[in-house]
């Protein structure tokens, strides 16, 4: 499921925001100022930025300039200006788009869509390459040092996930989410533990949890490179 964090310090707009993109699929995280906006950034890596410019303790400038130093991550800003001299500031401190206030919801899902689209061509279209693992997206499959790996769709879209982002532990309940949404609530750790045994199984993984696919006890897993 897509993340997206919404950094608006209007409380009306940013209830708006966040009941629209939730009702539309995504997963959406609150901050009301900019220390939050960053904090948030830094615990819970979302998948693209909605950023207002004007905003207390640190304004959206700021923000946009601490995630672009570490991430290149989309970036949408949310202002009440309308000058071109802003809309020009934005995209070239590393916004991707500019939208401004009033907005229209129809609008901010479009804006959304085509920045996610250009982030994922941007990072070489739909095949992931983790070390000696590569998912296809488009084809749907897997190979690992070259063999071709027969996956269940669970299986494939929980590799899929942990390969999005190698190195990023993904605790049970982010699992559960993404692979299971239509159970999420009735799911459980064992679920996920089943599964990940499974994925060990057919990519010939050390089953201890020190190989390709890692336990990180006491918080979930992740896919290392190497």
């Amino acid at each position: 499921m897509t993340r997206i964090l919404i950094a608006e310090d209007d409380p009306s707009a940013l209830r708006l925001l966040t009941k629209f993109l939730t009702a539309k699929g995504y997963e959406t995280l609150e901050a009301a100022d900019g220390r939050e906006a960053l904090h948030s950034f830094l615990t819970h890596e979302p998948d693209l930025v909605l950023l207002d410019v004007q905003m207390p303790h640190m304004d959206g400038w700021s923000v946009l300039r601490e995630i672009r130093s570490m991430s290149s991550v989309p970036v949408i800003m949310l202002t009440i200006r309308n000058s071109t001299d802003d809309k020009v500031r934005g995209l070239t401190e590393g916004a991707d788009d500019y939208v401004t206030k009033p907005f229209d919801l129809k609008e901010i899902d479009a804006r959304i869509q085509a920045v996610l689209r250009r982030a994922r061509a941007k990072s070489g279209g739909a095949v992931l390459t983790v070390g000696p693992l590569v998912v296809d997206d488009e084809a749907k499959e897997v190979r690992h040092n070259g063999r071709l790996v027969a996956l269940s769709p669970k299986e494939y879209e929980l590799l899929r996930l942990l390969a999005s982002r190698p190195g990023r532990v993904f605790s049970t309940q982010e699992i559960l989410q993404a692979v299971w949404p239509e159970r999420v609530h009735e799911g459980s750790a064992e679920d996920v533990k089943k599964y990940i045994y499974f994925l060990r199984s057919k990519l010939e993984d050390d089953r201890d949890g020190n190989g390709l696919i890692q336990t990180v006890r006491g918080f979930g897993y992740k896919l290392i490179a190497d």
